[in-house]
């Protein structure tokens, strides 16, 4: 792998440049602004909680968007039609569209909170129906022009899907592999040669974003450009979308491939200027993947809810069964749990960083991503031994995790898969450790207090890479706190301050190679100092949320026996020593996990109330 040009530092660092203070604060909020941020907040709530009493009891089997209805869409490898209709009459499009273009859409972690109770039910009625949609939209609202973004959101509020087309299956979604190329046609616009073997909803896209190679030259760092297509406008004979076969995940999204030949496409088509197609992914990518990455949580928790529903014997063929092993069956729940809740803490971060730290979510947004697969997918294995031989029931409440074990995967690869979050990561180590790591002010607590206002969304405070590194800082200075002296409280301390000298070594590691160069092959080393950076970020989203949580309306998260916990399975994943964890900690936690699935609450930061 080459580092990409665009996200190399200008210069490397110099780690004996003296700090250099970060640019002022923003001034506070007026009272105004808190005033309006805090009533959009109050309308989010609201459509929160509507969507979920719409959507209703997941496990009556009259319930059209329950999971007995679900699971015999899957199996027919279609679109769950009720799940549609339910999210067309709830006006959920309105939701992916910017309210400057007369949308909903002002607030990432809102739409994160309104797709998890779809994602919790159907990770492939949530991608299919809308994330692709919104996906493709966000480059137009964050690169079109005036006309564009008018154009597209008439089509999206009118109940119109849009599709992307980025996939690069014969390069492992190399995007600047593009075998679609666009060259200027002597009478005006482009013509259009190549194909795109994967695009999710292209059947019934009424927009496309197609990414395309318009420079040829050798070198070019401006070589691809973005198109955004009226797919109907588009002549058959040099047009064609092809079918393919259902997979084993996401069995209820439509994928199609698209050929092209010689197809002409208008001049007003290009998205932003030549050349700008890989800054535009750049950056779209840090919301995208945020959100993507983020709402894979729900499926997590929907798999979690079930494998306790198992325990408690009340799944088909168990009842009246005591667990085989009680131990393990506690031990595993109380794992995963604590794995949601760290996975849950950074993608929360990640999520309201695109707000208040837009500059630093290059690395925040790729290091979710990269973190997934690690995380959650390895939850729903470790999960599976308690269910044992249901794991294969298709059927009712039981059958939805053996759906989620099967999609959760595919998401996790996505548009842009681990190999692709490190290499946006990579480039910018030397920098961080140069410039950021012990020397760039902490996070501010408002990054850590899921659910709470936020300043509007603007796109054009995000950067490709900015050198600093606010969250790591919050664990520095979070570990350099005192705790207090229940033995939960003094593991805390001790796995933080650990964890921070982790960060001290990894600083060291990188600082000691040579940086990155575009012209040359990244070593290993880089990669695996990479996976040891982004376990680091989530030990310091968790000690931030931890830490700015106390005293708040949830008194489980301001319980430094979830934390201990969190940060033990960290760093154990790291291989750093650490103190025997407290059973209180354990006993905590567990009880956690039995007091949300009596209550019926979600289990991820947000504790929301479940329909049923």
């Amino acid at each position: 792998m080459r580092v990409p040009q665009a996200l190399r530092p200008a210069a490397p660092a110099d780690p004996a440049r003296p700090y250099a203070p970060a640019a002022p604060a923003p001034a506070p909020a007026t009272v105004d602004a808190y005033e309006a941020a805090a009533s959009a907040q109050a309308a989010a709530d609201e459509r929160v909680a509507r969507l979920e009493a719409l959507l209703g009891d997941p496990a009556d089997p009259a319930n059209p968007v329950g999971h007995d209805a679900l699971l015999a869409a899957d199996r027919r490898a279609v679109p769950s039609a009720d799940g549609e209709a339910l999210l067309d009459g709830f006006g959920m499009n309105r939701e992916y569209v910017p309210t400057s273009l007369g949308g909903r859409f002002d607030s990432a972690e809102t739409l994160l909170r309104l797709m998890r109770p779809v994602f919790r039910r159907d990770v492939a009625l949530g991608a299919g129906y809308g994330m692709t949609s919104f996906m493709a939209a966000n480059d137009v609202w964050m690169h079109g022009s005036r006309a564009q973004r008018d154009w597209l959101a008439g089509r999206m509020l009118a109940g119109s899907r849009a599709a992307i087309a980025q996939h690069e299956t014969a390069h492992t979604n190399d995007l600047v592999r593009s075998q679609v190329r666009a060259a200027p046609a002597p009478s005006g616009g482009w013509t259009v040669t190549g194909s795109k073997p994967v695009v999710l909803n292209l059947h019934r896209a009424d927009a496309l974003v197609l990414f395309a190679r318009t420079d040829d030259r050798p070198g070019s760092t401006a070589a691809h450009s973005a198109l955004l297509l009226d797919p109907h406008t588009l002549p058959a004979d040099r047009y064609r979308v092809t079918r393919r076969p259902p997979a084993l995940g996401l069995r209820g999204c439509f994928f199609a491939g698209v050929e092209l030949d010689a197809c002409p496409v208008p001049d007003h088509a290009l998205l932003g200027a030549a050349g700008t197609g890989v800054v535009t992914a750049l950056r779209s990518f840090q919301v995208s993947r945020t959100l993507m990455a983020s709402l894979s949580a729900a499926a997590v928790d929907t798999a979690l809810r079930t494998a306790v529903l198992v325990d408690h014997s009340q799944g088909p063929g168990r009842a009246g069964r005591a667990p085989v092993d009680p131990q393990h069956t506690a031990a595993t729940l109380t794992g995963a749990f604590t794995d949601l809740l760290m996975y849950d803490c950074l993608a929360v971060t990640t999520t309201r960083a695109l707000h208040l730290l837009p500059a630093e979510t290059s690395v925040y947004s790729s290091a979710v991503k990269a973190l997934l697969p690690r995380i959650l997918s390895g939850t729903m294995y470790d999960l599976t031994t308690v269910l044992g031989s249901e794991v294969y029931t298709r059927e009712g409440t039981v059958g939805i995790f053996q759906k989620h074990v099967r999609d959760v995967p595919v998401v996790s690869l996505g548009h842009a898969g681990t190999v692709a979050c490190q290499a946006t990561i990579i480039p910018q180590l030397t920098a961080l450790a140069g410039t950021s790591w012990f020397r760039t002010a902490e996070a501010p607590a408002e990054l850590f207090r899921p659910g709470a206002p936020l300043p509007a969304f603007d796109s054009a405070g995000l950067a490709l890479a900015s050198g600093r590194d606010s969250l790591s800082a919050t664990l520095a200075e979070t570990a350099a706190l005192s705790f207090g002296t229940s033995p939960a409280e003094r593991t805390l301390h001790t796995l933080a301050g650990r964890l921070c000298a982790e960060l001290a070594e990894l600083r060291a590691r990188v600082l000691a190679l040579p940086p990155p160069d575009s012209g040359t092959a990244v070593g290993p080393a880089w990669f695996a100092l990479t996976d040891r950076y982004v376990l680091v970020l989530a030990a310091a989203a968790v000690l931030g949320v931890w830490r700015h949580n106390r005293g708040g309306p949830d008194p489980f998260l301001a319980d430094p026996s979830w934390a201990a916990a969190a940060l033990h399975r960290l760093a154990r994943r790291l291989g750093t020593p650490v103190p025997e964890l407290p059973a209180e900690c354990t006993a905590r936690v567990h009880q956690e996990v039995l007091a949300r699935f009596g209550d019926r609450r979600s289990f991820d930061l947000y504790n929301a109330p479940l329909a049923g």
